[in-house]
């Protein structure tokens, strides 16, 4: 048995695990410890996740997924979603805070990184994951080796602009994917209304609704249409609250996929799966993170 915990930095929640390494994860009784927090401002996050880190207790390595563009040495250089997230040092302050070696990775990189080791991504050579919640997140793993680009920052898919006159988005630029087809920007196609309520009518048959979620469904697959022309996949995975609701939403997601790619009827297209891991991913993912070799 070996013992490690992971750390996953979200715009709400800090959510730390400890897992086995060793095992083969299948369902939350793998999950031998579990502690949350809220997420503080960035001036208080180191101190947030070293309290965190004391609470999961003695494991072999410790490991955090932190949002936004975080470098090969662990400094998150800017997270549109947690406040004053700039330059901060996260790996090398915890590491110099615990007396022990911390691996920092984007939390899009560790959600990845796990469903293609015990969830929905097994099997692939060539694996996206892609999670819609309040902004969106994702992750390459081609051939078992997250992709991490030459400064660390591959994988930053919500923040690809699919309409360079749209609304704003938190990053600051105009028109990003994560304005349309996150949690929030159903909440802003559905002007204001919350995206619970807009899905819960749809399954009411309310006609308003459906409309609401096809124009969602149609921004989100123009993103998957993107990663799959620019990496070719095999699979590709959709996680984050959205997903909660694949029963409604995938159907309409496949059939403009379909409509939005190029050459649809003259290639092979990924495989559209809905992830498995749940709110554990990021957590499961980071814990995994100093097994795997991260390309660089």
């Amino acid at each position: 048995m070996t013992l490690a915990a992971g750390i996953d930095v979200g715009g709400t929640k800090c959510l730390g695990v400890v897992i086995d390494v060793d095992s083969d994860i299948g369902s939350e009784h793998d999950i031998l410890r579990e502690v949350r927090y809220p997420t503080p401002h960035a001036s208080e996050l180191v101190d947030a996740l070293a309290v965190l880190a004391a609470e999961l207790g003695e494991v072999e390595t410790l490991s955090v997924g932190v949002p936004g563009l975080i470098t090969l040495s662990g400094v998150m250089r800017a997270s549109p979603n947690i406040p004053g997230s700039v330059d901060v040092a996260v790996g090398p302050d915890l590491s110099k805070r615990l007396g022990r070696p911390i691996h920092v990775d984007n939390d899009g990189n560790a959600a990845a990184l796990a469903e293609w080791r015990y969830g929905a991504g097994r099997g692939a050579r060539n694996m996206w994951m892609v999670t819609l919640g309040t902004g969106i997140g994702g992750g390459h793993v081609l051939n078992g080796v997250v992709q991490r680009g030459v400064n660390g920052f591959a994988g930053e898919i919500g923040h690809t602009v699919v309409n360079p006159d749209g609304p704003r988005c938190t990053c600051g630029r105009k028109g990003c994917w994560e304005v349309y087809a996150s949690g929030r920007g159903l909440g802003m196609l559905a002007s204001g209304e919350p995206g619970e309520s807009v899905i819960e009518r749809s399954r009411r048959g309310d006609a308003d609704a459906i409309t609401v979620l096809e124009a969602y469904s149609r921004w989100v697959a123009i993103g998957l249409s993107n990663l799959t022309n620019v990496s070719d996949p095999d699979v590709i995975v959709i996680g984050g609250g959205v997903s909660e609701a694949a029963d409604v939403i995938m159907p309409m997601v496949k059939r403009w996929f379909v409509e939005t790619l190029y050459s649809p009827e003259q290639r092979q297209h990924p495989d559209l799966r809905v992830a498995q891991l749940g709110e554990h991913a990021g957590a499961i993912g980071a814990a995994l993170l100093p097994r795997f070799t991260v390309a660089s």
